[in-house]
């Protein structure tokens, strides 16, 4: 399997950037973002975007993104 063609089948599925740079770019702070490796600030700021725009654009895709840990979660919903 040729990787690269995959890649470009996936980035292509994105429908909110214009060119294949920006769909892949997308991809790769998204990876990066939720694997904390980056912030969300930094995510937005890769990508050009305001921060809200961008976690729009995250909860608009359906991507949960929070560094609270699960605990906290529960917790935050409980109290």
């Amino acid at each position: 399997m040729n990787t690269s063609t995959t890649f470009q089948e996936i980035a292509a599925e994105i429908q909110l950037f214009d060119n294949f740079e920006q769909k892949e770019q997308f991809i790769f702070v998204v990876g990066a973002l939720v694997s904390r490796i980056i912030s969300l600030h930094k995510a937005a700021e890769v990508m050009e975007m305001d921060t809200e725009m961008f976690l729009k654009i995250l909860e608009l895709m359906g991507i949960d993104f929070s560094y609270l840990t699960t605990e906290d979660i529960d917790r935050e919903k409980n109290w």
